[in-house]
């Protein structure tokens, strides 16, 4: 599995997992929940070989970065904000070209609001919003309380959410051997299981976005928004309400693309990033 995210900060005592490669403007990419920074591995070194310096991490509580053993660290959409923050300024970034997948989005949704002067242009693809999320199934888990999920037997909780992931992504045959795996591998075991509920699913709540939902219209960068057509997650009409918030946006709809449409459709989500960020420099 191509690692991403070699290096690693302490955050308000906490490990963040990153990886900065390239030269040139700075790109920060953000990824969503249940993935890590696995899902850019097709995008980032196309934008290091077009001439960007791009920054990669994992949220606190996913992936490669510290999954806390206490489920009281608070891992939500509003208390990745601050950590997005001090990464920004130990990375020395002023301001930077941001694109956001999923919860990454609604973190960097609030950082255009609240730090707007940090974002040289943003990039939202197939991100949540206003209370698009969670699904109701999610929802209904979640009042039924996570306990029993988290002491599912191993091979149950694996086979539920394999099933879970592979509704992410549309077209199968584009994917490499073992994909769908790597981000399961995260999920999984005695450290993901718990902390795939206690971190990331236990946080599924619209107060993070809708809070900040009816200030998007003063977001006053340059923001593109991208959303695969297929998108079982966050059906395609959220694209368009967000679109209509955000004055000056753009959008693009993804032909056949899913939740993932980076797995899917990664040659064009570059050409798209690629195509904005050239047209509006720090």
């Amino acid at each position: 599995m191509i690692n991403l995210t070699p290096d690693h900060l302490l955050v308000d005592g906490h490990r963040i997992a990153y990886g900065i490669k390239g030269d040139g403007p700075s790109v920060v990419l953000m990824h969503g929940t249940p993935a890590f920074s696995h899902i850019w591995r097709n995008v980032a070194p196309a934008l290091v070989q077009a001439g960007y310096r791009v920054h990669v991490y994992d949220l606190l509580g996913f992936g490669r970065s510290e999954r806390p053993a206490d489920p009281a660290v608070d891992t939500s959409v509003t208390a990745q904000l601050p950590i997005l923050l001090q990464l920004l300024d130990a990375w020395g970034l002023d301001r930077a070209h941001i694109v956001a997948h999923d919860i990454g989005g609604a973190v960097a949704q609030r950082l255009g609001v609240f730090h707007p002067e940090r974002i040289a242009s943003l990039t939202l693809i197939d991100n949540v919003s206003f209370d698009s999320w969670p699904s109701p199934r999610t929802r209904q888990q979640i009042a039924a309380g996570l306990d029993a999920l988290i002491a599912a037997p191993d091979a149950e909780h694996r086979a539920h959410t394999k099933a879970w992931l592979e509704t992410a992504i549309t077209d199968p045959d584009r994917l490499t051997d073992g994909t769908v795996d790597a981000y399961l591998e995260m999920v999984a075991g005695p450290v993901g299981q718990a902390s795939l509920y206690q971190h990331q699913i236990a946080h599924y709540d619209p107060k993070h976005t809708m809070d900040v939902g009816a200030r998007l219209g003063e977001l006053a960068m340059p923001v593109q928004i991208i959303w695969g057509e297929k998108d079982a997650w966050q059906v395609v009409d959220w694209a368009h309400r967000l679109h209509d918030a955000i004055p000056g946006s753009t959008l693009t709809i993804i032909e056949g693309g899913g939740h993932f449409v980076m797995e899917s459709h990664p040659d064009e989500i570059t050409r798209l990033i690629l195509d904005f960020i050239g047209a509006h420099p720090e």
